[in-house]
């Protein structure tokens, strides 16, 4: 329980912060992610970077309870499994991204949801 808590701690506060600065700045956000996408050599140095995390996540932390260490495990694997279809389809990626940003209301829903992932991965790992 205290790896997980441990995560939760250091994932919910990054999290929350960046779902706030998302929805604060939602026009310079849909810039930046555009600019992201656009650029091969970020899209496979973001998949390089945190592939690692992902599954040091995982290597310790792969526990599937009916509690909020399940988010924890889920949130590797999201890493993990995002990460290698950056390096491995990074074509794919960057259509889809393509395809949110041509939503206008995606930087809002982005930022709703980082932020509330935020707050649920801070009260397990803070209350």
């Amino acid at each position: 329980m205290q790896t997980s808590i441990f995560l939760a701690r250091l994932i919910g506060p990054v999290m929350l912060v960046v779902g706030l600065a998302v929805l604060i700045n939602q026009r310079e956000f849909r810039d930046l992610a555009q600019d992201f996408i656009a650029s091969r050599a970020l899209l496979f140095l973001s998949g390089l970077v945190m592939l690692p995390a992902g599954l040091a996540i995982i290597l310790v932390h792969n526990i599937w309870a009916a509690d909020g260490r399940t988010m924890v495990t889920i949130f590797g694997w999201s890493v993990t499994l995002t990460s290698a279809m950056r390096l491995l389809a990074p074509q794919f990626v960057a259509e889809r991204g393509r395809t949110m940003l041509k939503r206008p209301r995606m930087p809002l829903f982005a930022g709703v949801f980082w932020t509330i992932a935020g707050l649920l991965f801070c009260i397990f790992g803070y209350r």
